[in-house]
C-alpha cells in the first residue's frame, strides 16, 4: 500500500516531469533547484535524475544531509485560480551507481488542489 492518496498516485502519474528539489548546503543555505523525477512504484519513492547529477551541488548536499524535499505543481486552470501541487520531504539518498539518482523517502507529505481538501500528514 503507498504512502500516497489514490488523488495524489493520479496526480504523481499523470505526465508531469518537472520539480523543483530543496536541500541544505553546508553552511545552511537553502538550494533549491528544477529537476526530472519519477515516482517508483516499486519502492513508493521519488526519484530524481539529471545529467552528470553525480556532480551538482543538490547530490552532495543530500550524500552529507541525508535529507530533501521536493514540490511537484502545475496550475490546473487561470480563471478561476486553480494551483495544484505536492510536496514531499523525507530522508534522501545519493545513489551514484549504476545511474546517479537522489531517492526521495516520503515522512511528510502536503498536497493541494487535488480533491475538496488540502491534504498534510506524516507518514513515517
Amino acid at each position: 500500500m503507498s504512502v500516497f492518496t489514490d488523488a495524489e498516485l493520479r496526480y504523481l502519474t499523470g505526465g508531469r516531469q518537472l520539480g523543483r528539489i530543496a536541500t541544505v548546503g553546508a553552511d545552511g543555505t537553502p538550494h533549491v533547484v528544477p529537476v526530472g523525477w519519477i515516482y517508483n512504484a516499486a519502492r513508493d519513492t521519488i526519484d530524481v535524475g539529471g545529467n552528470e547529477l553525480h556532480r551538482s551541488k543538490k547530490f552532495r548536499d543530500v550524500a552529507r544531509t541525508r535529507r530533501a524535499a521536493i514540490v511537484i505543481d502545475d496550475v490546473e486552470s487561470t480563471d478561476p485560480w486553480r494551483p495544484r501541487a505536492i510536496e514531499v520531504r523525507g530522508r534522501a539518498e545519493a545513489i551514484e551507481l549504476p545511474t546517479p539518482l537522489i531517492r526521495i523517502h516520503p515522512e511528510r507529505i502536503i498536497s493541494w488542489g487535488l480533491g475538496p481538501s488540502r491534504s498534510a500528514r506524516t507518514v513515517t
